[in-house]
């Protein structure tokens, strides 16, 4: 099996990620600490790519606070820009195949389709420039990529809108949640299969793919459904985006079309809802 180092591994992508390796009895995924494999230093870099010259690298790592970055512009986009291209050239120096995880904050999100892969780019946060910025300086660097864009990422790992639902609803008699932003939750085990399946295939149809579970719903429809999964008593307003000022600005439409992946890699993608029951399940036991 392939050697596959995993960056960004204490995030909640790298902890499922390691439950998917674990699960699927894949013993050659290093998962290093950010002390050891932390993507804006070099010299780290390249202890790690001497040391398990890896066939893949699986970058998790990112600055993620999407309304911070909108005053930590050049923290943002230090890891977002920097440390990924940093990553990329070594992967193309030591022949490494790299899986980069984006977002759907890419895109503008005021077009009512889903969004395939060439749609036109236009971010509108600080965060999704960023991460837009990594997309390019990969593609400048060498052709082994897999650019995974997804979004509205929970799972029973790390902090999430599930996890904060849930404490939030034990805590509360009623929440306000945003009800005209449209998008996909996405389990990030499913993800993490996703990938793993990419590596195991040995792929070389590189290039950049959509990946989000199946279905669309709103901030509003996916909090009254986790609380309707969990059985916790807690009426749930809605409310639109104008009532909940936020720092950065969010797409309104955020559903991407995940056709290329699925026929790409003959894979079916979980309903989200039916992804949440199993989430759920896991965290309640």
């Amino acid at each position: 099996m392939t050697n596959i180092v995993v960056f960004g591994a204490s995030g909640q992508l790298g902890q499922c990620l390691k439950k998917v390796a674990e699960n699927e009895g894949i013993t050659s995924v290093y998962f290093p600490l950010e002390a050891e494999a932390n993507i804006l230093n070099n010299e780290l870099l390249k202890n790690i790519f001497e040391t398990h010259k890896p066939a893949y690298c699986i970058n998790c790592a990112a600055y993620t606070a999407v309304d911070k970055a909108e005053d930590d512009v050049e923290i943002a986009l230090k890891v977002n820009k920097t440390g990924v291209e940093n990553l990329a050239r070594f992967c193309a120096q030591y022949n490494s195949t790299l899986i980069h995880i984006s977002t759907d904050f890419v895109f503008k999100g005021d077009a009512p389709t889903p969004r395939i892969e060439t749609d036109i780019t236009e971010p509108i946060s600080v965060y999704g420039q960023t991460k837009l910025d990594g997309e390019k300086v990969v593609e400048a660097i060498f052709q082994k990529y897999f650019i995974i864009r997804t979004g509205w990422l929970y799972s029973e790992y790390a902090n999430n809108f599930v996890k904060t639902m849930l404490k939030l609803g034990a805590e509360r008699e009623e929440l306000k949640v945003i009800a005209d932003q449209a998008g996909t939750p996405t389990y990030a085990i499913d993800l993490a299969a996703c990938i793993m399946r990419i590596v195991n295939r040995g792929s070389t149809a590189y290039g950049i793919y959509h990946y989000s579970n199946e279905g669309i719903t709103s901030w509003y429809d996916f909090a009254r459904a986790i609380f309707d999964i969990a059985g916790t008593n807690v009426k749930v307003i809605p409310v639109k985006t104008s009532e909940y000022v936020t720092r950065a600005t969010r797409p309104a439409y955020s559903v991407m079309d995940k056709t290329k992946i699925k026929n790409e890699f003959g894979m079916e993608i979980p309903y989200w809802r039916d992804s949440l029951i199993n989430c759920i399940s896991k965290l309640q036991k």
